[in-house]
């Protein structure tokens, strides 16, 4: 990989991408506790770490779901070294990793305008929605069941209407994780939707939280929360457009909490947005 100066860009391994994981808790990204062993064999080659000697620098991830689609995140300079340049030549050497694709990414406020000068256009913004999670102790309904292995076909499928790639092998792990909780909303035998409320360093995140409609998304938000000591605090990332799962967050007693804008390089990715209530991660789309 190209140098500039006193920097090397190489491609990282799981070990290396902690300290990149440690970086983003420090922006007060609040990563999962176990997003690098889901994200990393999505694409081993698409996670890019800058060193000045042995000492870790700069960081940016560029992973490729499919010959039409990559998605960038995790677009970071440590803290002590920013304004030298370190971020440009970074991202110099990664982002040829996604060839001719469409690029996604979502963007902090501070680094739009820089994304708008390589290519990427605004597409809608997303709301980070936290706090205490009001709940009335009601069961959930008995279409509401825990995934197992014998759903992981038919999420895959479901996964595929909502998000613009294949990642079928992304989505077992995200599902199986330590720590993770899976929940499927069954209607008639077939998947109306799904959700996973994973661990992070502060409290807990939703996401992907996927489903038919309002009803069904209110059932998987409160069954996964239904897990969680009262006084854990949960986030969802919340997509502008979609005003049925700002309502949930809100109703559930969520608050605002930062917002990022989704991006991309060329024609947006066809989805069933109307499904989308909470993105799975900002890093990773």
């Amino acid at each position: 990989m190209p140098a500039t100066d006193e920097l090397t860009v190489t491609t990282a391994t799981p070990d290396d991408w902690q300290q990149v994981v440690q970086w983003a808790a420090d922006e007060e990204w609040n990563p999962g506790r176990e997003d690098t062993a889901c994200f990393h064999p999505t694409d081993p080659h698409g996670f890019f770490l800058g060193r000045r000697g042995n000492r870790p620098v700069s960081a940016v991830s560029v992973v490729n779901y499919s010959a039409s689609y990559a998605f960038l995140g995790y677009y970071l300079v440590h803290p002590d070294l920013r304004g030298q340049g370190l971020g440009l030549a970074t991202w110099r050497a990664a982002v040829p990793h996604a060839g001719t694709r469409t690029v996604g990414l979502d963007a902090v406020p501070a680094q739009q305008a820089t994304y708008r000068r390589a290519g990427f256009t605004p597409a809608y913004e997303t709301v980070r929605h936290g706090g205490r999670p009001d709940r009335d102790g009601t069961p959930p309904p008995p279409e509401v069941v825990p995934v197992t292995g014998s759903h992981l076909d038919a999420l895959a499928a479901y996964d595929l209407r909502c998000f613009p790639a294949d990642r079928r092998r992304f989505v077992t792990r995200w599902l199986t994780a330590p720590g993770h909780t899976a929940r499927a909303y069954l209607r008639d035998g077939e998947i109306a939707g799904y959700g996973v409320l994973r661990p992070a360093r502060t409290g807990h995140r939703i996401g992907p939280l996927f489903a038919d409609t309002d009803r069904v998304a209110e059932a998987l938000f409160d069954a996964l929360v239904a897990t969680l000591a009262p006084t854990d605090e949960v986030f969802l990332d919340v997509p502008g457009p979609r005003a049925g799962a700002h309502a949930l967050a809100t109703g559930r007693g969520l608050t605002p909490r930062s917002h990022t804008v989704r991006m991309y390089t060329g024609p947006v990715p066809p989805t069933d947005q109307h499904r989308t209530y909470g993105v799975t991660s900002l890093e990773l789309g």
